[in-house]
């Protein structure tokens, strides 16, 4: 699965986050977060982890 980086972007912006306040809060490695910002694949577990610390819905950052 893959990130679409213009929504997740809009996401972290309307949460006031940035990537550091992103993956701290979805306990994620910094890494892990910038492969979904650059459009990697990732495991559906790690996307919902995303979606879930910007309190958005998981197709509302996803790839169409």
């Amino acid at each position: 699965m893959k990130v679409n980086k213009k929504k997740l972007e809009l996401a972290m912006a309307n949460a006031c986050m940035d990537s550091r306040d992103l993956a701290v809060a979805a306990n994620l490695p910094r890494p892990t977060l910038n492969n979904a910002i650059t459009g990697r694949n990732l495991r559906p577990a790690t996307i919902g982890k995303i979606a879930k610390a910007l309190n958005v819905p998981v197709e509302q950052i996803l790839e169409e």
